[in-house]
């Protein structure tokens, strides 16, 4: 009986240390969020998920635009990439709700 298990417990092995070799890479997530805070010198967006407030970095290409995302009643549906002990980064977004000069930020500009 103890024998046949070890394929099994083998097999389990495997298939848990390729999850947690592919959890570490990075991927892109979206989220849908009201926009809560904006620190332009910083460079960070503080948006929430599922009860969870957290900050997403956003690259040098984005900086000048954050003055133009509407904090009071704005909502954003932003696009990140994942990174292992940083705070995501920003990759696109889109204002959904509230008055903004830069609705759609597609990673490089405004459009």
């Amino acid at each position: 009986m103890r024998r046949s298990m070890l394929p099994l417990v083998l097999a389990a092995v495997v298939i848990l240390l390729g999850a947690w070799a592919g959890a570490s890479q990075a991927e892109e997530r979206s989220f849908y969020s009201p926009i809560i805070m904006v620190d332009k010198e910083k460079g960070w967006i503080v948006i929430s998920n599922s009860g969870a407030v957290f900050a997403v970095e956003a690259p040098d290409a984005a900086k000048p635009h954050l003055d133009k995302l509407p904090v009071m009643g704005g909502m954003i549906d932003v696009v990140v990439e994942t990174r292992d002990g940083k705070a995501p980064l920003l990759k696109t977004w889109k204002v959904t709700a509230g008055e903004s000069s830069c609705k759609h930020f597609d990673g490089k500009g405004c459009r």
